[in-house]
């Protein structure tokens, strides 16, 4: 007789898991997250994954052949701006905000060749 699993862990997080990691993204064990919160569970990002993927996920498209990247500055500004979500309109005010920011991204103003234009900034990878 076989028995079936009705725990969270095997019916949906497990496979989730798995799938995640087929897809390419890198399973952290608790421990590991915790450092790279510097130990506190209030710290909700990973700020210095966070960081490298901005950097690897974007560029500013400059005519058709020419592309450039967001400065340093610009990165950070989009780490503050996720972590320094306002609260003062509530819970489903913030989340909406996040939700656009992950979903639209979010403009920054960058100076490319003394030209200063506002460019969207992508925390996902839709594609």
């Amino acid at each position: 007789m076989t028995l079936i699993s009705f725990k969270e862990n095997d019916i949906s997080q497990w496979p989730a898991l798995e799938l995640l990691a087929k897809m390419g993204y890198q399973y952290l064990s608790p421990e590991e997250a915790m450092e790279m919160r510097d130990g506190k569970t209030s710290n909700v990002l990973l700020e210095e994954v966070l960081r490298q993927q901005l950097r690897k996920l974007n560029s500013i498209r400059i005519g058709s052949h020419s592309e450039a990247r967001f400065s340093e500055q610009n990165i950070e500004n989009g780490v503050v701006a996720l972590r320094n979500v306002p609260m003062d309109g509530g819970y489903l005010n913030a989340n909406e905000l996040v939700y656009n920011m992950l979903t639209l991204g979010k403009a920054f103003e960058q100076s490319i060749d003394g030209d200063k234009k506002s460019y969207t900034m992508r925390y996902i990878d839709w594609e």
